[in-house]
């Protein structure tokens, strides 16, 4: 009877629908046909003098993945005449709309929950096509959401022909269906919300209220009632819980103690000074200006998380304080040093640009011409009104026919004096010598002989040292170690022109805690204390006692947690107190038994799935999976990894914010939940992307007082993330500015078995430097940083002469069965362990594919291991020729580029200043972009020095030559 009686409301509510005073209604069915589009939009609409169209449709969406419920589209050319496209993670609907004047137009409506796994019924209201103010208006479920005054040029008049209108709706799938879409001509709003069982509410005319919801609303009011009684009384209970634990003090049971109270002794506190004595006993002082603690252990704080020095200055933390190094080049300013937090927060190191162009020399442009400063450097320009020529040839005056003046000098070099020089032999060897030492925009080369000279994005240039030399690339002197420290001490007055205090070991970070000038890397006795570094528990801190009272790695003297056993030190907040020992890991200011995020700071303690674990370091944000297992490693829990990557660019579809277009970075400039790469506003200031001269900066004035083509809110650091381009790592992306792998994932690709260990990884010079202190199972230490082009190098070196294994650097990290490695064997070597085959390394350089079937284990360590193809795990994409293993105690520079747009990937290593290896172009689209790393397998004591990273999607030029060779073969 409820059947019949809920059919009988359908029909009569499609009866009134078609029985209104005018008899216009119309309504289409464009699940069953959308035959009828071509003819009503190219045309057809304006000949029925229709002013009011309606689209109403109904979906189930689960996906938090932006998601196009539907498109009208030219499929000719696949341009788009209107989507409407929704966003769950941030509860966004997006209209695109083609407009009258041909550009494209967006209309977004936030706070728009609709990607919850229930119905919601969608109205979408063109009116104004005849007559009246053209609008678009959205409800959802019964509710005016919001009214845009446009309307796209689909429901004027489309482009007339076959084959150019069609319709694309939402695949189906398991979670997410469109169930319902109809297209409704000429009718009133009152009349077409009756589809949806809705109607208006009395004494309004927008808000519309659903017939059926009266008696489920009430009931829903007091259930909600009930349950903030219920929350607020275990709001309580939480409350005086948290108070009992905070105010608990150790009960021994033991009578009060009538020894006399222990004076101050050596050692007792921190500082002998600190121990002050009372009548009781004893207490310290707090801890020094520059530590933390409780008096009687005090650590040295951090003072360089607040940023003190200038943007792309190195901050070097010391114990107790910290110290900026010299002002960039291009910049003037004094080196800052200070101590405590208080100072740190207070005192910023101020840097000036220099203005090269008020020099003598004209800041190095020929004389005659313009010298243009810019932030940080300088750019030569045209010549000065009254001369011709250029910076090869010179400037000389308009009204001199001579040829005297050939060079950027007077040309005295030629031998002629005024001469006109054209039969001089020696005038044409000094215009060869000139164009030998240019840069590639034609300016002056100001750089070293043993330098490159860098033409900048903006024109400006800027000098860097060859591989195998160092210095500050206008002056540049030999590095043995390719660590970017000179091995000795140059005419200049940068950081990198100071002499390398470990010649023959890498150590980018020049480390020295005694201050002795030989680098800890290679100091025996590196803390001066008498004890060397090999037999010393705390080789950087002064321990003569050696006292250990945990009876872990570490002294007392440098150990985070002196009573508890935690040879990691891992101290998660820096605070100077180990996570072993200390209440508030993450220094949120929540206990650690009350916080659902221990390790990351989350104060809101925000828990949509209510599985214990917070939001903010959930794998599984919106599924419960309280155990947070990751068995394949890609920081996307087992309960929601769907493992399902269209793009294949590392990010699975549920989770990309491009999920058909690779964008391993995942940049979303403007948050709005649409990934740069397929965001066409990617500032959200109302400018296409393609008119935009400021892409990633919103400036709506798009103002451009040099008419360079580059707006004045841009300039010179175009992603606006406060350090300058010429030092940016990645100059379009405001996430990444410089190279760093201190926050690292580790994983471990043999878990099985205990014949090794797993690595030891130690980060070294802000994360610029890392060493692998082991004889391990293969393993990574991954940065969390994801690239789609990139180029990647860094300085490799064994620093031992007792092991012959494998070592190298990852790209494309996707997951721990999906990754590009380089790998490097010294000799040649079959696999102790001939189960589940045998594998045997060969020496030399190897590029490999790995797509491994199994993942982590026996399998995949047998085929890295092995030199060739193994089926389902491993491809080798390239070998060096040579067969030459690494050499003991020997840096070797890397130099990787992948563009993986393409597929492109080419690999070079250098020893010293020589090219030694060079993998030519490979193309492989294996994995479309991903994290970069570091790679071991039973090697010891390897360092990765003087890393560095650069996002690039530029094609090189030597792709072209390769693609264009293989098309005619």
């Amino acid at each position: 009877m409820v059947i019949r009686t809920q059919c009988l409301l359908i029909l009569l509510t499609f009866l009134k629908l078609f029985c209104t005073v005018d008899a216009q209604g119309i309504v289409y069915d464009l699940l069953v046909s959308a035959e009828c589009l071509p003819d009503l939009l190219q045309g057809g609409l304006k000949a029925k003098n229709v002013n009011d169209v309606f689209i109403l449709t109904t979906f189930h969406l689960q996906s938090q993945a932006p998601t196009r419920a539907f498109r009208i589209y030219n499929p000719t050319d696949n341009s788009d005449y209107f989507d409407f496209n929704m966003n769950g993670k941030i509860n966004k609907v997006t209209l695109r709309y083609l407009k009258s004047n041909g550009k494209m137009g967006t209309a977004s409506f936030l706070n728009v929950p609709l990607a919850d796994g229930h119905p919601h019924n969608v109205m979408l209201h063109f009116s104004g096509l005849t007559h009246g103010t053209p609008s678009m208006a959205l409800y959802v479920d019964c509710r005016l959401v919001q009214i845009v005054q446009d309307l796209p040029a689909a429901f004027k008049t489309l482009p007339s022909g076959p084959n150019k209108v069609a319709l694309k709706i939402m695949p189906t799938t398991a979670q997410d269906i469109v169930s319902d879409l109809k297209l409704v001509l000429g009718e009133s709003v009152e009349n077409v919300a009756e589809l949806q069982d809705c109607t208006l509410q009395h004494g309004e005319s927008l808000g519309l209220t659903s017939k059926l919801e009266a008696g489920p609303v009430l009931e829903l009011v007091r259930m909600v009632q009930e349950l903030k009684e219920k929350m607020d009384q275990q709001i309580r209970e939480t409350a005086n819980m948290r108070k009992i634990i905070m105010e608990c003090v150790p009960c021994d049971g033991a009578k009060e103690k009538t020894d006399t109270a222990a004076k101050c002794g050596p050692g007792v506190c921190f500082q002998q000074s600190m121990c002050i004595e009372t009548e009781r006993g004893f207490q310290c002082a707090p801890c020094p200006e520059g530590y933390t603690g409780d008096g009687v252990h005090c650590a040295d704080v951090n003072e360089c998380q607040f940023n003190p020095c200038f943007p792309g200055v190195r901050c070097i933390n010391t114990a107790p304080g910290f110290r900026c190094q010299s002002c960039p080049r291009g910049y003037s300013g004094a080196e800052l040093q200070g101590v405590g937090l208080t100072f740190a927060k207070t005192h910023k190191q101020v840097c000036n640009d220099i203005d090269e162009c008020q020099g003598l020399d004209n800041g190095g442009c020929t004389p005659n011409s313009y010298c243009h400063n810019t932030v940080g450097s300088f750019r030569c320009g045209d010549c000065k009104p009254g001369y011709t020529g250029d910076q090869i040839r010179g400037c000389r005056s308009s009204g001199d026919g001579s040829g005297s003046d050939t060079g950027t000098g007077s040309g005295s070099g030629s031998g002629s004096g005024s001469g006109s020089g054209s039969g001089s032999g020696s005038g044409t060897a000094i215009s060869a010598a000139l164009s030998s030492r240019q840069c590639g925009n034609g300016q002056t080369n100001p750089c070293d002989v043993n330098a490159e000279c860098v033409v900048e994005r903006d024109g400006s240039i800027s000098c860097v040292c060859n591989i195998g030399w160092a210095g500050n690339g206008y002056v540049c002197g030999k590095d043995t170690d390719i660590d970017a420290h000179p091995d000795r001490t140059l005419q200049c007055q940068d950081a990198n022109c100071k002499k390398d205090n470990c010649m023959f070991v890498p150590n980018s970070g020049q480390e020295d805690a005694d201050n002795d000038g030989i680098g800890d890397t290679c100091d025996e006795d590196a803390d001066s204390d008498g004890i060397l570094n090999e037999k010393d528990n705390c080789w950087l801190v002064k321990n003569v006692d050696q006292k250990n009272s945990d009876g872990d790695l570490n002294g007392d003297a440098c150990d985070n947690c002196i009573n508890v056993d935690n040879s990691d030190q891992r101290d998660t907040d820096n605070d100077g107190l180990g996570d072993a020992c200390d209440d508030d890991m993450d220094g949120d200011g929540l206990k650690n038994i009350l916080d659902n995020c221990q390790r990351v700071p989350n104060t809101d303690q925000l828990d949509k799935d209510n599985d214990g674990v917070g939001d903010a370091c959930d794998s599984c944000p919106e599924v419960p999976n309280p155990n947070q297992s990751d068995v394949d490693n890609d920081l996307v829990g087992d309960t929601c990894d769907t493992n399902i990557d269209s793009d294949g660019d590392g990010h699975q579809n549920t989770k990309d914010n491009c999920p058909t277009i690779i964008n391993s970075s995942q940049l979303d400039t403007d948050k709005d939940g649409l990934g740069d790469e397929c965001d066409d506003d990617d500032d959200n200031d109302g400018i296409l992307d393609e008119q935009d001269n400021c892409r990633l900066v919103p400036n709506k004035d798009q103002a451009d007082e040099n008419n360079d083509g580059v707006g004045d809110a841009c300039t010179g650091d175009f992603d606006l993330d406060h350090v300058i381009d010429r030092i940016d790592t990645c100059p379009e992306n405001a996430e990444v500015t410089l190279t760093d792998f201190r926050a690292y994932q580790t994983v471990v690709l043999d878990p099985e078995g205990e014949a090794q260990i797993d690595p030891n990884w130690v980060v070294l010079n802000q994360g610029m430097e890392i060493i692998q202190t082991m004889n391990s199972d293969p393993g990574l230490a991954v940065g969390y940083t994801a690239f789609s082009g990139v180029d990647f190098e860094g300085t490799f070196h064994v620093n031992t002469v007792t092991d012959d294994d494998y070592a190298g650097f990852i790209f494309g990290y996707q997951d721990s069965s999906s990754f590009y490695v380089v790998m490097w064997k010294q000799t040649e070597q079959t696999y102790w362990q001939a189960v589940p085959f045998r594998a045997v390394a060969e020496p030399g350089i190897q590029l490999k594919a790995v797509k491994s079937k199994t993942g982590p284990g026996e399998f995949l360590r047998n085929s890295l291991w092995h030199t060739g193809d193994t089926k389902e795990q491993v491809r080798l994409l390239w070998k060096d020729p040579r067969n030459v293993g690494w050499k003991d105690k020997v840096s070797y520079r890397w130099n990787l580029q992948h563009r993986p747009q393409v597929g492109y990937i080419r690999v070079r290593f250098y020893e010293g200043t020589s090219l030694v290896a060079d993998s030519g172009v490979v193309i492989d689209t294996s994995m479309r972009g991903g994290r970069l790393g570091v790679f071991c397998f039973s090697q010891e004591n390897i360092i990765w020095s003087n890393l560095r990273y650069r996002c690039n999607d530029t094609i090189p030029e030597d792709y072209e030559e390769y693609r264009a060779q293989h098309l005619s073969s």
